[in-house]
């Protein structure tokens, strides 16, 4: 194994996937699939959100953000993937894999932060419905997501800063399908208590803050609804914040399931399967869990995107 200057290994292997040569091309086709499926879904999310003016609301501003994460997201994680299925070979240099790690906490990070703002947004919508657009104005929203998108890179900065300083010196394998975290301070040949420290403490930071935050907003929204004293007023109700409280239930899960774990599970290739669900399968499944019922969405989706497609502007003679 060739050696950095300063004791840093050149490169790591990504094991990915180890199997058949027949399975690995099903999950070639099947990663392709969902990428590029990933992609169309959050993309017409994005621009349908921009185009049409009856979603220019905090709601789909946020949910616009969201969606622009999921597409950096998948990008980070499923093309190294593709290129190892395709060539057989998951070498990523020391550069790389911390530029991957970077963008993957600091998306990770502010994706916790956001779907936190986004409970909020929702708490004011259901328990201030009558001051709502004074409680959340458009440059609130827009603070809120900068704030979110800030404190998502600023953690990540503050992790590498300190992964980056622990020496490699082998084995440079990687038991997963990106580089993250654990695996990577399970390599290291230095002290990496400081490092430990830090990533524990802004997990709690930006973790677990949005998670009480979430928690305190859908029991504030929950108490609101109960209150309500018609079965369709509650209906109604609930259904403006059903699908965010299945996206956070299906994130924070497979998230605090990957990072509350000890050490040692990280041998498992459970901890890649778990890894496969947020990074991969929920990136996938957002769109069409927030806008498979939102009539809001889909009349707007078809007015704008359909309908610039099926009736083109005039081209004069």
């Amino acid at each position: 194994m060739r050696n950095l200057s300063g004791g840093h290994v050149e490169e790591f292997v990504l094991v990915g996937f180890p199997t058949t040569p027949p399975l690995q091309l099903l999950l070639f086709v099947l990663f392709f699939a969902i990428y590029l499926l990933t992609l169309l879904e959050n993309a017409l999310i994005v621009f349908t959100i921009w185009l049409a003016p009856s979603l220019h609301r905090p709601m789909y501003f946020f949910l616009g953000h969201l969606s622009f994460l999921e597409l950096w997201y998948i990008n980070v994680t499923i093309p190294r993937l593709l290129a190892a299925f395709l060539t057989q070979d998951g070498r990523v240099s020391y550069v790389g894999c911390m530029t991957q790690l970077y963008f993957f906490i600091a998306l990770a990070c502010t994706e916790c932060v956001l779907l936190a703002v986004m409970a909020y947004d929702r708490y004011l919508a259901i328990c201030g419905h009558l001051l709502y657009p004074s409680l959340m104005p458009s440059s609130l929203a827009t603070r809120l997501a900068a704030a979110s998108w800030g404190s998502g890179f600023f953690s990540s900065m503050m992790k590498l800063l300190f992964i980056s300083q622990l020496s490699y010196c082998g084995p440079n394998i990687i038991n997963h399908f990106f580089c993250d975290i654990s695996p990577l301070l399970n390599l290291t040949c230095s002290d990496k208590e400081q490092a430990e420290l830090v990533d524990f403490l802004l997990a709690l930071v930006m973790i677990l803050l949005p998670l009480l935050a979430v928690v305190s907003s859908y029991t504030a929204i929950i108490a609101a609804i109960l209150r309500i004293p018609t079965s369709r007023g509650r209906h109604k109700a609930f259904s403006t914040c059903a699908a965010h409280l299945a996206v956070v239930v299906i994130y924070y899960s497979s998230t605090l399931f990957t990072y509350a774990r000890s050490q040692a599970m990280y041998t498992f290739n459970h901890n890649k399967i778990i890894s496969v669900l947020y990074t991969i399968i929920v990136p996938f499944f957002n769109p069409a869990i927030y806008c498979l019922r939102n009539k809001e969405v889909k009349e707007a989706f078809r007015k704008t995107v359909m309908g610039r497609c099926h009736y083109p502007r005039d081209v004069p003679d």
